[in-house]
């Protein structure tokens, strides 16, 4: 591991980036959902709360913010909101499945040097994407995408959560994304929020995992990975990026009701540091949260210490593995050495992720039927 991340894995003054869901509404009802998004909480963060954590923010000099939700654009302070943050130094990369990125939208977006748009697709055929996302979202991605070129927005970003169904279309995303002069971000898919109930479905293969790391060890220097793909480290070569989960040290989570977690994939009760409203606001949380001191000390790494590449892969995801029903200090549940298949044989019982806002609260399984009427339940 290298200096920096040693340094990084004690904490920082603040985070390098932090993870803002403005809001549970979305138009979609994606089956991997990290946050189980889909309808509007009514305690959700007014306009005015939402300005202040900004001001601590640029106090704090936090340098940008990840704003996803639900569908944040459906908020109708959104853009207001994005130009409170550009105007006080903070600035903003944020998640979007399109649905608002008309040509005048992207025309505004583009003439801003300080933000950075990702557009959600989950596979590089309307097939695949649609299974996943929703019947529709393939081509309302593309519209967006289409609209952010020819206004002339340069890198956007195109976001990817690797599954079972889209790791052979790899060379078809990055393809794509030089079509649109886009870059390609690929992520992995954790068992978190509406991603529990398709996990084992939807997870990639012990064959694919080694398909992924060939794949980012060719292409890597050109394809983003927010650090997702860490635990495949073992397979020998490190992979670009920090390498080290950054829960709670570099990174964390304000949720649409100003509850923040240690991280954006680890969304319940175990992981909540603190809330916003609460005195102090966030710097406090930041600094002062009992859950986050514990995240910062020394890490013993459990059993993982005793392998021969717990310095490449320091023992996986945390969300990953709570979720899994896999205790902390235990392997990932996709160690590439097989410990972590080893260790999910003796699971009893898995940790549910807390709260449900989606449209209907049903089990989630790929190919779900859509709402009968989208009036009452689409917030667009």
């Amino acid at each position: 591991m290298t200096a920096l991340a040693e340094h990084f894995q004690h904490g920082l003054a603040a985070p390098i980036c932090l993870t803002w869901e403005l809001t549970y509404a979305c138009n979609l009802s994606c089956v991997h959902c990290l946050s189980a998004s889909g309808r509007r909480d009514p305690r959700e963060l007014t306009t005015a709360e939402c300005r202040a954590i900004v001001d601590d923010l640029e106090r704090m000099q936090v340098f940008y913010v990840n704003i996803g939700g639900g569908e944040p654009t459906v908020r109708p302070d959104f853009f207001d909101l994005v130009d409170y943050a550009v105007d006080h130094h903070v600035g903003v990369k944020f998640s979007t499945n399109g649905v608002k990125i008309s040509p005048a939208v992207a025309k505004r977006l583009a003439g801003n040097d300080y933000l950075d748009v990702q557009i959600s697709m989950d596979g590089a055929t309307a097939e695949v994407n649609d299974a996943v996302r929703g019947r529709g979202s393939y081509e309302m991605a593309l519209t967006a995408m289409r609209n952010l070129a020819h206004a002339g927005m340069a890198n956007f970003k195109i976001s990817v959560v690797m599954t079972r169904e889209n790791v052979p279309q790899l060379d078809a995303f990055k393809a794509l994304a030089d079509t649109y002069g886009a870059q390609l971000r690929i992520t992995r898919l954790r068992p978190s929020g509406r991603g529990a109930d398709v996990w084992d479905q939807l997870h990639p293969t012990a064959g694919q995992q080694r398909e992924i790391y060939d794949w980012l060890v060719a292409n890597g220097e050109g394809v983003l990975t927010g650090d997702s793909f860490f635990h495949l480290s073992a397979f020998g070569e490190a992979l670009p990026g920090l390498n080290l989960c950054g829960a709670g040290r570099v990174v964390c989570l304000i949720d649409p009701v100003g509850d923040v977690y240690a991280c954006p994939f680890a969304i319940h009760d175990a992981f909540l540091a603190g809330n916003v409203r609460s005195p102090g606001g966030f710097p406090v949380v930041w600094k002062e949260s009992e859950l986050f001191a514990d995240l910062r000390r020394p890490q013993t790494g459990g059993a993982c210490t005793k392998c021969q590449h717990f310095d490449a892969c320091r023992g996986g995801c945390m969300a990953a593995k709570f979720f899994t029903g896999l205790p902390l200090d235990g392997p990932d549940p996709e160690c590439v050495r097989g410990y972590g298949e080893l260790a999910l044989s003796t699971v009893d019982a898995k940790p549910r992720p807390s709260g449900d806002h989606s449209h209907r609260v049903v089990p989630v399984s790929i190919g779900r039927r859509p709402p009968d009427t989208w009036c009452d339940e689409s917030p667009v």
